[in-house]
């Protein structure tokens, strides 16, 4: 008997060697199924976020991807004639040189005069939206050397709650007014609030080299270019029931 454990048991140690590897490699293709899964509901959600916003705004599904796009598209330096145009020079002080970038800031800002003119939205309003939110923005954001203006999760989505709400009690009888109100309110607010207020401290920092501050330099992935799209997007789940019920 002994023979034959040591003749029998190579074998049935060998077989669970290859059992194991062949699971291994079942659960290797398992992860890689379950990591590009994740990668798929992520992006749809953002794409159904995004395509949801600009919808509301009374863009086409199309129109506001061909936007995030084009805004996406000057995360990278554009040069015509030598001028970058992804970075719009401001000014300079001590060491720092302020720029502003055209995805992460302008695109939103000629959004929000668009979509003023374009619903021909209430100056007060605008006036009372863009004022709440430049409170709270300036609130949850504050300067840091070497990051900029920053904001921690999730204080970052207050602006975007505060703009919404407000649009929705300022536009209730006018809902398809909300929308634009709550993007512009977004956006102008975050700008002044994080970036215009916050700017002269950051200034006050001393450097020993040559900084570039870019206003909006993370693009679309910038708080000012994500509050008013997350704004929208509140709205719309906000104004279901209203819109449903058909009051106009």
């Amino acid at each position: 008997m002994g023979h034959s454990s040591e003749g029998i048991s190579p074998r049935f140690i060998n077989n669970g060697l290859i059992l194991r590897s062949g699971m291994s490699g079942a659960f290797t293709l398992l992860q890689v199924f379950i990591r590009l899964l994740l990668i798929f509901v992520f992006a749809y959600i953002i794409y159904f976020i995004v395509t949801k916003a600009f919808r509301e705004m009374g863009f086409s599904s199309v129109g506001g991807i061909l936007i995030v796009f084009i805004a996406y598209l000057f995360r990278f330096p554009i040069v015509i004639n030598g001028i970058d145009i992804s970075n719009i020079y401001l000014f300079s002080y001590n060491n720092w040189h302020i720029f502003i970038n055209m995805g992460g800031a302008v695109i939103p800002l000629i959004l929000s005069a668009y979509l003023i003119l374009k619903n021909k939205l209430s100056f007060a309003r605008i006036v009372f939206g863009v004022g709440i939110v430049t409170v709270v923005t300036y609130s949850v954001t504050h300067p840091v050397a070497d990051k900029g203006i920053v904001s921690p999760f999730p204080y970052f989505l207050l602006p975007a709650i505060f703009a919404s709400a407000a649009s929705i009690i300022m536009y209730w009888k006018e809902r398809f007014k909300a929308a634009p109100l709550a993007y512009t309110s977004a956006t102008i607010g975050v700008l002044i609030g994080a970036d215009f207020l916050h700017l002269p401290e950051l200034l006050l920092y001393e450097l020993d080299h040559s900084v570039a501050a870019v206003i909006g330099g993370a693009v679309v992935l910038d708080m000012i270019f994500i509050t008013g799209i997350i704004a929208v997007f509140i709205d719309s789940i906000l104004l279901v029931k209203k819109r449903r019920e058909g009051i106009t």
